[in-house]
């Protein structure tokens, strides 16, 4: 792929709601004859690199795949010491996240984590509530297959009490039960690591994302790269079902 640089031009088009599956944490640490919990450790840099820049450059919405329901499966010594560093990352860096009026939110379902880390994930979202720069959310414990089972129970729910029509299903209203309800719609899913699929994340929202895949292993994904990938986000034509001419039509008006 070609690498792209932000150009002036390209700040009229940053997208509103960028998704990233960070990929490669164990591969960079075994490249470098460490074990894989090394590689998760200088992720995190990785993360507050991205974070950052999305800040800087007006994202309103940063959704982080930090955990997948299929990760449980790991080896116990690599999912508690990940559980540890969630905990001691939400601990250093929520109050930062406050500082620069970013909300905080954990989605997916967080009933496995330990009530220590559960309490300190709603410790954090309740500091960040009313801030409105940015949304960070991270995914822990998600599956988008989960995330769709969630929201077509809780609408079975609604309509088997009477408050809900099954009229009244539409996209709109299936999305409002989703686990990113009033976030932006998603229009950039980023993949580091070079596999080119998208493993059960936002299944749902990346209907219309464009996609971005990379060969550089997470923690060596910083700002520099960060801003390559929303430069090529600029420079798509993006056409949601109608024709390239049409598109141009109303871009020229």
């Amino acid at each position: 792929m070609t690498e792209q640089t932000l150009q002036q031009d390209d700040y009229q088009h940053i997208p509103a709601h960028v998704a990233i599956i960070m990929d490669g944490n164990g591969r960079w640490a075994q490249q470098r004859g460490k074990t894989r919990v090394v590689g998760h450790k200088n992720g995190v840099e990785s993360v507050r690199a991205v974070v950052s820049t999305a800040r800087k450059l007006g994202v309103k919405a940063l959704t982080l795949f930090a955990f997948s329901s299929e990760n449980w499966q790991r080896p116990e010594q690599e999912v508690s010491v990940l559980m540890d560093l969630f905990m001691f990352v939400l601990t250093r860096e929520v109050k930062k996240l406050d500082k620069n009026n970013i909300r905080f939110q954990v989605v997916g379902d967080v009933s496995r984590f330990s009530d220590k880390l559960i309490n300190k994930i709603r410790a954090a979202e309740k500091l960040t509530a009313n801030n409105d720069a940015m949304v960070l959310s991270i995914a822990a414990n998600y599956g988008g297959r989960w995330d769709i089972t969630d929201a077509a129970k809780k609408i079975a729910e609604k309509v088997q009490s009477g408050e809900l029509a099954v009229d009244e299903i539409t996209e709109s209203s299936f999305n409002q039960h989703t686990s990113l309800a009033g976030v932006p719609e998603l229009d950039l899913l980023i993949r580091t690591g070079g596999d080119f699929r998208i493993s059960n994340f936002l299944l749902w929202q990346a209907a219309y994302a464009e996609f971005y895949f990379t060969e550089q292993l997470w923690p060596d994904f910083k700002e520099q790269a960060f801003e390559q990938a929303i430069a090529s986000f600029a420079n798509r034509e993006r056409r949601f079902g109608k024709t390239g001419e049409q598109i141009k039509a109303t871009t020229d008006k």
